[in-house]
């Protein structure tokens, strides 16, 4: 064991003498595995933060929570004008399959509309996105709160003029005050601030509740009714855990069919868009980011691991002589070999280290310049120093061999 430390050693510092002797010749050698280490690393880190931040956004909602509503999540066999002419989902919609429905633990009823500014005596935030719900939307986003509520059954059903706000909203409206029981104006009425949510961060798919605010849906359709082609509507069902989901929708798809005096043969004029299909395609693209890193960084490694080979055969050349005294002196052929395959590694390895260090210093100037917080996770170190060695190994097989089949007598002459 001692000597193979003691080879180590020696290989170690014949890798740094490789280095100090001929810096511009190693170094872009090591190039090739710098840059392959610092691709696959850089996206695998990419991913794993949106990742995370994905989880994160939405480890709130049931993946088999339920979007029903007049479009599709993803692509349709069902020609575009044909979808054009599907009909909003609409509240009384909701409030008869809130009482038809079984096995469901929450449903709401949401408004998608268009963006609104938002006042505080002489302060004004623009483009704020609004949204109006029922109360049930509390459990089903699981939302979290900086102080205060939000609205019940009975302000949402009247239409209180009630607002929840979103932290970055609260911001720029009261700065450092309490905003709680303050009055603002949004659609030229005054609204009464009853909670403001935790900060959340920048959202992945457009806004965040930082720059959200939240009122009772009641009060948007007493204003405009029911009728108004600006915005899309959607009951949102979150089912109880456990059940079978394709016998869910086939209920959800019976009841509103029936509701809506569909006839048998009739296509469904609404879409059942299940969570789940929206967290598989975001995985699908993720994965898709993964191989393409991996194909990119696949070129550079091989270019790394010629320019390892490279080194590795000039240096056998260079110390030939010095193989010959050591095989004479009784160094066995494995000795040889190992002392070259270690040297291989190393160099290798620091080169993988170097690409390490360039993600982490980008990785940690991109957290502090964008809101996204990017994580050089200690696998993928694992994973890029483990490459880093393979390669290293892989090309030094073959000068290391060459190196411990020298002949002693011919390596000392030709190093004479």
């Amino acid at each position: 064991m001692l000597v193979y430390l003691r080879l180590l050693k020696e290989s170690f510092s014949f890798a740094m003498n490789a280095l100090r002797n001929n810096k511009l010749r190693t170094l872009l050698s090591l190039l090739g595995v710098t840059i392959g280490i610092f691709s696959i690393i850089a996206v695998l880190a990419a991913v794993d933060s949106l990742d995370r931040k994905i989880t994160k956004d939405l480890s709130s909602l049931d993946k088999n929570t339920i979007y029903l509503m007049k479009f599709s999540f993803g692509p349709s066999d069902i020609p575009q004008w044909k979808r054009e002419q599907f009909p909003n989902v609409e509240y009384d919609e909701y409030t008869y399959m809130k009482g038809a429905m079984t096995n469901t633990a929450q449903m709401g009823y949401q408004i998608f509309t268009k963006r609104e500014s938002i006042k505080y005596d002489s302060k004004t935030v623009s483009d704020v996105n609004v949204v109006p719900v029922s109360h049930e939307f509390i459990d089903i986003q699981g939302l979290e709160f900086e102080k205060g509520r939000f609205y019940n059954e009975s302000e949402a059903n009247s239409g209180a003029t009630v607002i929840v706000l979103g932290d970055e909203i609260a911001k720029q409206l009261f700065e450092n005050f309490d905003p709680i029981g303050k009055n603002v104006r949004l659609y030229g009425k005054r609204f009464t601030v009853i909670g403001v949510l935790k900060k959340e961060g920048a959202g992945l798919f457009g806004d965040s509740n930082d720059t959200t605010v939240f009122i009772p849906v009641n009060f948007l359709r007493q204003l405009y009714g029911d009728s108004n082609t600006t915005s899309t509507n959607v009951i949102i069902l979150k089912p109880e855990k456990g059940i079978d989901m394709e016998a869910y929708k086939g209920e959800i798809s019976q009841k509103l069919r029936s509701y809506r005096g569909l006839k048998s043969g009739e296509i469904d004029n609404f879409f059942i868009n299940v969570f789940s299909g929206f967290t598989d395609f975001i995985d699908n693209i993720l994965g898709q980011m993964n191989v393409v890193g991996w194909i990119i960084s696949g070129f550079s490694l091989l270019v790394g691991g010629f320019g390892i080979a490279n080194i590795m055969f000039v240096s056998v050349k260079e110390r030939t002589n010095l193989i010959g005294i050591q095989k004479s002196l009784g160094a066995k052929n494995r000795f040889i070999l190992f002392q070259f395959l270690f040297e291989a590694i190393i160099l290798s390895v620091i080169g993988g280290i170097i690409g390490l260090l360039l993600v982490w210093i980008i990785s940690v100037v991109l957290t502090k310049v964008v809101d996204f917080e990017f994580v050089l996770g200690i696998g993928n170190v694992l994973l890029g120093t483990g490459l880093a060695a393979l390669i290293g190994l892989i090309s030094g097989i073959l000068p290391a061999i060459a190196a411990s089949k020298l002949d002693p007598v011919e390596a000392i002459r030709t190093g004479m």
